[in-house]
């Protein structure tokens, strides 16, 4: 059972959608399809337009620094992924100022307004919806406003790498949105997508940069239903076919049973003396910090069948993390929970009663 934070499981029907017949991407039979994904994923992310990139996430972050910063960037890091966003200004020698926390901590907009107060040459803001080093929420919202209230030509670029798809964010003052493939989307690495707004769609005409990683060249060409460089076509119909489920089961029924999926979760381990490590959990994982999660771990990976992450750098045998992201089945969210608490009974920590299954369905189906 794969219940890690990406890449998640690829449900059967997306499998299948993709080990069809290979097509050319330069076929009206290819740009049928890439139409009707892009139509889709427009929708997903409620915004003005959208482009699919052929590489990582990362691809995506690059692509955002370089368009979306002219003079200066305000980069937030509160984890592996916030650190990266400051990785790549440097690597472009990109002006930046950033603020740093522990991997528990969210930013604040008190934090960002007085940065930007600080440094009026900033005109572009990098931040994680959720930051996966560590399942912690930002208040993004929040942030986006008073950013925009103080001046309204910042462009804010906000990575949902591990957050669209699993709740409705709300994108009023977003000018960018990043996600991939390989997590709420449940398909295999190698896809990114990047939501933009009115405003960023006009950054991108006079300020986009590079050659491969160009949005603009991508944009003006996905809009005629093709790519600029050779597409993704296999993802590309395999994203087809999951936001076309998505959309079928409804946008709001999978954010509220992602959400009570992750509370019960929560609820059942802190039942069994557990902690819950960001001070703002996302809800597109849990992750719990305890000195006993490399023998968890392993216990669950070996006995139990259930392979989960742990933490990088500091938190390294420190924390593990339980996905949530895609279409987890509430018979295995309660499994690994049971799971969990069968492992503490191994090490001798906690003895097993049953307690993290009664919580998580007493949660999850209000029983």
């Amino acid at each position: 059972m794969l219940l890690t934070p990406g890449p998640t499981p690829v449900p059967e029907f997306v499998r299948v959608a993709m080990s069809g017949e290979t097509i050319h991407h330069r076929t009206p039979e290819f740009e049928s399809i890439f139409g009707k994904t892009r139509e889709l994923l427009i929708e997903l992310f409620g915004m003005e337009d959208a482009v699919m990139l052929v590489s990582s996430g990362t691809g995506a972050m690059e692509a955002c620094v370089t368009s979306f910063t002219g003079q200066k960037a305000l980069t937030i890091n509160s984890g592996k992924f916030g650190e990266r966003f400051g990785k790549i200004c440097d690597a472009y020698k990109i002006p930046k100022v950033e603020l740093k926390y522990e991997w528990d901590t969210p930013s604040s907009v008190e934090d960002v307004v007085s940065a930007i107060q600080a440094n009026p040459d900033i005109d572009a803001v990098f931040i994680q919806i959720c930051e996966s080093a560590g399942g912690l929420r930002h208040p993004v919202e929040e942030i986006a406003k008073a950013v925009k209230a103080l001046n309204p030509n910042i462009m804010i670029v906000a990575d949902g790498i591990t957050a669209i798809g699993v709740e409705k964010i709300d994108i009023t003052n977003l000018d960018a949105v990043i996600t991939g493939s390989q997590k709420a989307l449940m398909l295999p690495p190698g896809l990114a997508m990047v939501g933009l707004s009115k405003e960023a769609i006009k950054r991108l005409e006079v300020n986009a940069k590079g050659y491969y990683l160009n949005l603009y060249t991508e944009l003006k060409k996905q809009r005629e239903n093709t790519t600029a460089w050779t597409a993704a076509t296999t993802l590309t119909m395999g994203l087809q076919a999951i936001l076309e489920h998505i959309k079928a089961t409804g946008y709001d029924k999978l954010y509220a049973n992602t959400a009570s999926r992750a509370k019960a979760t929560r609820e059942a381990l802190t039942a069994i003396g557990l902690s819950i490590y960001p001070k703002s959990p996302a809800d597109s994982m849990t992750t719990i910090f305890s000195e006993h999660t490399g023998k968890i771990r392993k216990i669950l990976k070996e006995e139990f069948d259930v392979n989960i992450a742990g933490g990088q750098d500091h938190l390294k045998g420190k924390i593990f993390r339980i996905n949530h992201m895609g279409l987890v089945s509430d018979y295995e969210a309660a499994w690994a929970v049971n799971a969990v608490e069968l492992a503490l009974d191994k090490i001798g920590v906690r003895k097993f009663d049953g307690t993290a299954n009664t919580v998580f369905n007493k949660t999850y189906f209000g029983i």
